[in-house]
Parts: structure tokens; C-alpha cells; sequence
């Protein structure tokens, strides 16, 4: 039997949270067309049977603030029993058709009420700048961050991929409760180190809990993908990523066997063996998305796999040994630990 999901203390003072989330923006969209509302609505209400009740959306993420709307709107006592996290600041940009990053308060403000509607909820427990626009001065954005709480609207405030000295500087004008990367053993680790200028450090040192995006590799660490066969068709966002093409793909595959291998001796599975990793990591919150409830499952069976520091440090060794080919974005996406690059 899987045990409860353990907690996490949310910043300096907040409150207990789940140490395991759910990640939404694929429910909605970019990998594959989004399935009907009632499966999709089938699979939140399966989550929140099992616990798993930290719940990762944003404005950009398709039709998700709706979706989860509308399952709020079935049942509005279950309401406060989520804690749920948006974000604000990625806009359309019809010259290009691309996206825009924004952070400026007007924005945030627009944004932020925007969600509430499509939520139907009065508020947002945790509201993230998704990234800052390199104009706006953080500290603009933090002090609109800071009146949405004042006025109730979000109870807590967080910022994605930020540098670490851009995050001493929002936090300097009201504590930063959290904040959002990627991270994961499928060469997602520059956050713990200089490339990423040590904002893991930074954030143990303010008191910043860490919310890891793509904590399975976008799907690869779960063991289930062999080949370009076993992504979604030309809907998922993955065929254009370098790490996922017909050149790079084989030769990553070697990470994924290493942790198949110990995953089995242990008795889990590879997914299960990546999330307890990330567990073990001091102030890390891990929030996987899938679209499939026996993955949902799969993933929170994860809490009950225990890793003894050897094990620990030898999966850390094969990631550093790994040789891991092709960038993890798609070149001109979203820039992390550099506050001025555009989409």
C-alpha cells in the first residue's frame, strides 16, 4: 500500500503543502491534442482521491484554467482542498505568432483576474510570474505580486527561472515563496550549479521552495519511450525538441536503461526511481503532468520508494557520465536563469 504523500513546508512560514504535484499543462494541450473534457475531468478527480492535491497551471496553458473551472464548478466544496498554483506573463504575439513575456503589473493584474474568472474561484494559492520581460524591473512586478495578496486575490507568490540575483531582488521586496524550473536527472541539473549561477543554493538559503517542472525528462524518464514511434504524432511539441530527434534520441536511451535496471531491483518503476530522487532533494517539490490516470497512479506510488544515499549518488554519477546529446528546448524557447532573453 502506497503511504500518504509527505509535505512540504511552503517558503519561510507557509503552509504544509503535498511534496509531490500534479503538472497541468499537458493535460491541455502541447504534447497531442487535448483529450475530451470528461476523461481529462475523470483524471483531477482521480488525483485528488489519491491525495495528490498540489496542482500546477498557468494562463499560456491552453484551455486549463477552464478545465479545472468546470471541475471546481461540479463540486465547489472541493475548492479548498486543492492547492493551486498560475501564472502570469506569457501573451500571443500576432506579428510573429509566437509568444511575448510581459511581467509589468498591468499585466499581472490582468492576468491574475482573467484566471480567477476562468477558474471561478476567488482565489489563487500560489501565483507565479511565469518569466520577467528583462524591461520591468522585478521589483514593479513583485509590488503588484504584493497588492493581489493584500486584496486576497493570490495567497502567495512565486517566480519561474528567474536568476539568482533577480530572486534576491524580488525577495528583498517581499519574501518569495517559491520557485519553478526544470529539473530532472534527464540533464536538468543546472540549477544546482554554476551554469545556473547556484540557484538551488540561493534558494535553501532564502527559504524558497523549488517546484520542479518536467521532473520525467518531458516523458523520457518513464522508460516507455524507445523511439520518435512512441510520441504523440505531429501534435507533440517533443518532435521539434533536440533531445527527442531521430539523431540524438538512441543515444540518449542509455541514461533511461541504467535507471530501468535499478528501478527493477528495486521494484518500482524507472518514473517512480526519478521522482524518489528528486524527493531526497532538500526543499524540492517534484510536479510531473501526464494525461493518463494509471501514470497518476504510477507517480504517486513514488513516495513509497526509498533510496539510500549510495543509490542516490550512483544515479547522480550516471547522469554526469552520460553524455546526454541535443539541447532540452527548442532552440529560440524560453531561456532559463537569464532575465532579459525573449521567446
Amino acid at each position: 500500500m502506497t503511504p500518504p504523500i509527505p509535505t512540504r513546508r511552503l517558503g519561510l512560514s507557509g503552509p504544509a503543502i503535498p511534496a509531490l504535484g500534479l503538472g497541468l499543462m499537458g493535460l491541455s494541450g502541447v504534447y497531442g491534442a487535448p483529450d475530451p473534457d470528461t476523461p481529462r475531468l475523470a483524471l483531477l478527480t482521480r488525483a485528488h482521491a489519491l491525495g495528490l492535491t498540489l496542482w500546477d497551471t498557468a494562463s499560456a496553458y491552453g484551455d486549463s484554467e477552464v478545465l479545472l473551472g468546470k471541475w471546481f464548478a461540479a463540486d465547489p466544496s472541493r475548492r479548498a482542498s486543492v492547492f493551486l498554483a498560475s501564472k502570469f506573463g506569457l501573451k500571443p504575439d500576432p506579428s510573429t505568432g509566437g509568444i511575448q513575456i510581459d511581467s509589468s503589473p498591468a499585466y499581472c493584474r490582468a492576468q491574475c483576474e482573467d484566471s480567477l474568472d476562468r477558474l471561478g474561484t476567488g482565489w489563487i494559492d500560489l501565483y507565479y510570474a511565469h518569466r520577467v520581460d528583462g524591461s520591468t524591473p522585478v521589483e514593479e512586478t513583485m509590488a503588484e505580486l504584493v497588492r493581489l495578496k493584500e486584496e486576497g486575490k493570490i495567497r502567495h507568490i512565486g517566480l519561474c527561472s528567474v536568476s539568482a540575483d533577480t530572486l534576491r531582488r524580488a525577495h528583498a521586496v517581499h519574501p518569495v515563496d517559491a520557485y519553478q524550473v526544470e529539473y530532472s536527472l534527464f540533464g536538468a541539473l543546472a540549477i544546482e550549479g554554476d551554469e545556473g549561477g547556484r540557484v538551488l543554493e540561493t534558494c535553501r538559503e532564502l527559504g524558497v521552495t523549488v517546484f520542479a517542472y518536467s521532473p520525467l525528462g518531458r516523458g523520457m524518464l518513464g522508460g516507455k519511450i524507445r523511439s520518435r514511434d512512441d510520441l504523440n504524432g505531429e501534435g507533440d511539441l517533443r518532435q521539434w525538441f533536440p533531445r527527442f530527434s531521430g539523431e540524438n534520441l538512441p543515444g540518449n536511451l542509455g541514461l533511461v536503461e541504467k535507471l530501468v535496471g535499478m528501478a527493477e531491483e528495486k521494484g518500482c518503476t524507472a518514473a517512480q526511481l526519478s521522482l524518489a530522487w528528486l524527493l531526497a532533494q532538500e526543499g524540492v517539490v517534484p510536479i510531473p503532468g501526464t494525461r493518463r490516470v494509471e501514470y497518476v497512479e504510477e507517480n504517486v506510488g513514488a513516495v513509497g520508494v526509498e533510496l539510500t544515499a549510495e543509490e542516490e549518488r550512483q544515479v547522480r554519477k550516471w547522469v554526469e557520465e552520460a553524455g546526454l546529446v541535443g539541447e532540452r528546448e527548442i532552440p529560440g524557447m524560453m531561456v532559463e536563469f537569464n532575465d532579459s532573453v525573449p521567446l
